[in-house]
């Protein structure tokens, strides 16, 4: 196997909620077309207490991906749509062009925890008209005391339904007793872990919350160990072989593209509308810094 590579999280906010940002960081910058990773929580909070709220804000070239843990966040975007996701369900949304959204913790909920992803769109798809889609069921299954979700792409059989447009899988393990699994692994793909909640051992080495373990590729199955309560995301994906830039919500294909759209957006441009029914201004774009990677 692999020597796996240890990727600390970064600290940081978003919309009032702590973050652990995994991805992309200085050592790596994606998974497959996985090219953001943010583990949202768990956060609560005290009665009178807004909870999270993210103001309007534009996307360009990815799918943004949540899974929802704990708690109800409600979408909207500029195409008009108006979804509550709530625990075991997932948002997808394709900005493809250009959309804009809002996310705000529902009324009243006291938590939220979450695993907020993007995925890169491949370049001759990253105009693609936006969409958006909600995925109440996900393929559920039981293995030795670990409850499995698809979240994304096939896996043993399993296919999930949320829309892709590259090679790639994302897997849920709640264990909800002491297991130790092997997990079979395509040889083509790269994959990496992250423990949600509690505590996994691999590769003779425990690891915790908000560390993400980059295993590589070329690995035909990975061996990991349980401890009872642990939640554990898997990510895997083709190697991503075009080059992308990020910067704050948007991902292109060249710095031009990201400036464009930054313009776009300071200007009000109807490329990425208006999100009707959010209570509050939209986001400001900050400013493109020199030699973007």
């Amino acid at each position: 196997m692999n020597q796996p590579e240890r990727l600390p999280a970064r600290q940081a906010d978003v919309g009032g909620i702590p973050v652990a940002r995994l991805l992309p960081v200085r050592q790596r910058r994606l998974i497959g077309a996985w090219c953001f990773l943010d583990h949202a929580g768990p956060a609560h909070f005290t009665a009178g207490q807004p909870g999270m709220r993210v103001g309007p804000h534009p996307h360009i070239g990815l799918q943004t991906f949540t899974w929802m843990l704990k708690g109800q966040v409600l979408h909207r975007d500029s195409l008009g749509h108006e979804q509550v996701i709530r625990p075991g369900q997932v948002n997808l949304m394709t900005a493809g062009l250009g959309i804009a959204h809002s996310e705000e913790s529902v009324a009243g909920e006291q938590e939220l925890h979450a695993a907020q992803l993007w995925i890169a769109l491949p370049e001759a798809d990253r105009h693609t008209p936006p969409r958006f889609d909600h995925y109440p069921r996900l393929p559920m299954w039981s293995q030795q005391g670990v409850c499995f979700t698809l979240l994304a792409g096939e896996y043993t059989g399993h296919r999930a339904p949320t829309l892709l447009f590259s090679p790639l899988v994302g897997l849920d393990l709640h264990a909800r007793q002491a297991a130790t699994l092997i997990l079979p692994l395509r040889l083509e793909f790269e994959y990496g872990l992250l423990a949600l909640e509690g505590s996994m051992t691999l590769a003779g080495k425990q690891v915790g919350p908000d560390e993400l373990i980059y295993l590589g590729s070329a690995l035909a199955h990975v061996e990991l160990a349980l401890e009872p309560g642990t939640r554990v995301l898997l990510l895997g994906g083709e190697p991503f072989k075009e080059q992308i830039y990020i910067w704050w919500n948007l991902v292109g294909h060249s710095e031009a593209e990201i400036a464009e759209a930054l313009a776009d957006w300071q200007a009000g441009s109807p490329r990425f509308g208006t999100v009707p029914g959010y209570n509050g201004e939209p986001l400001p774009a900050p400013p493109l810094p020199a030699g973007l990677k």
